[in-house]
């Protein structure tokens, strides 16, 4: 197989004013940014950077997830509930739109589940589309009933959650509020992301959107949870590798207040569905398996397969080793170094071909943890 063919399947000067001048350009600059801020409420241009201004002093703890796992979820469940019945905190900041985290706090306001199954009923389709969340939301309310949700990505599902939320805002009278405005807003935002597939754009307003809101709460120290493409404080934005991720751009922002955590290994954090039994070097070994990952879309292969060889590194580690790396997170379990793996690759024409690596500390040139692969015959 060529080298790292599947290696991508998956940092004074004081001046004199006269104070009539004074209070005249305070005015004028007072309706200038009124004026302003109502312009670009329902502007949906990308903008460079994140606004400057600094005002909050809270801490923001935020958590990297892989979306829909339940492992996962009930993990980040635990975390806020400790932070809200132990820190105090209230504000659940959200990979959502704006519309969809204030739909959610008419929910927790509701004495019934409507609203919720609206939004489920919306998600269909989503990786958020399953029982693990919804019990994730309804144990929030009866567990944190004081949660209020912030939802500061660009809009998504604005046909449906987003139109229902401006027509329960028509209805009660609230089309000249600043819900209405910002509501207008995430959806400009969605609609022009879609039409460009601009990640860079959805970057910058993830965290302007963040900024915005948590700005709002002064002192407050909030939870976030995202996907983990968006909260490592030295990763680069996921997809274009161009600009610093939105955890990154804030913790330029605001320095030492932010923290940050990925959960995704937690994913990873399984047992093997079975036990085999390989031999290499005319020994035979235990083999765990820890199941299959489609290659659909990999042309003439249909699928691989993966086996850990237990108390097979001492055995192997002098073999030969080829420049052909597969990193860390290409795997469906965890990796430790001193182990090694068996690769099976079924190709369409059912033909197989097996691999064989080790994980021997190597960092990659991308510089991501990486098993080695090596000569087994």
């Amino acid at each position: 197989m060529n080298d790292n063919k599947f290696t991508c399947l998956i940092k004074a000067k004081i001046m004199f004013v006269h104070p009539l001048l004074l209070a005249l350009i305070i005015a004028l600059a007072a309706c200038s940014n009124s004026s302003t801020d109502k312009i670009a409420s329902k502007s949906a241009q990308p903008t460079k950077e994140a606004p400057l201004v600094t005002q909050a002093s809270g801490s923001i703890y935020l958590y990297g997830e892989v979306h829909g796992v339940a492992k996962i979820i009930d993990k980040e469940y635990e975390l806020w509930s400790e932070f809200y019945h132990n820190e105090g905190m209230r504000h659940l900041f959200v990979e959502m739109p704006y519309f969809t985290a204030e739909y959610l706090n008419l929910w927790m306001q509701s004495d019934n589940d409507d609203i919720l199954e609206e939004i489920y009923d919306d998600w269909e389709g989503t990786a958020s589309h399953n029982p693990y969340t919804k019990a994730f939301y309804k144990k929030i309310k009866g567990e944190c009933p004081e949660t209020i949700f912030h939802g500061t990505d660009i809009g998504h599902q604005d046909e449906t959650t987003g139109n229902r939320f401006l027509s329960y805002l028509a209805a009660n009278d609230l089309t000249e509020t600043e819900e209405y405005t910002l509501t207008i807003e995430a959806i400009q935002q969605g609609r022009f992301y879609r039409s460009k597939d601009d990640n860079v754009y959805r970057e910058n307003k993830m965290t302007e959107n963040f900024i915005r809101e948590f700005e709002r709460l002064s002192s407050e120290s909030v939870m976030g949870i995202y996907g983990s493409a968006h909260t490592g404080l030295d990763e680069m934005d996921y997809s274009t590798q161009s600009i610093p991720c939105m955890a990154n751009q804030l913790q330029k922002h605001y320095g030492d207040n932010i923290y940050s955590e990925n959960l995704s290994w937690i994913a990873k954090d399984i047992d093997p569905s079975r036990v085999d039994y390989i031999t290499l070097q005319g020994k035979e070994y235990v083999a765990s398996y820890f199941g299959k990952q489609d290659l659909n879309g990999f042309k003439d292969y249909a699928y691989r397969e993966f086996w850990r060889l237990e108390g097979a590194y001492e055995d192997v580690k002098d073999l030969q080793l080829v420049e052909n790396y597969l990193p860390y997170d290409n795997y469906p379990m965890l990796i430790e170094t001193g182990q090694v793996f068996v690769i099976s690759y079924t190709k369409t024409d059912d033909s197989v071909e097996r691999e064989y690596y080790l994980s021997n500390g190597k960092i990659w040139d991308e510089g991501m943890y990486s098993t080695q692969q090596f000569t087994a015959e």
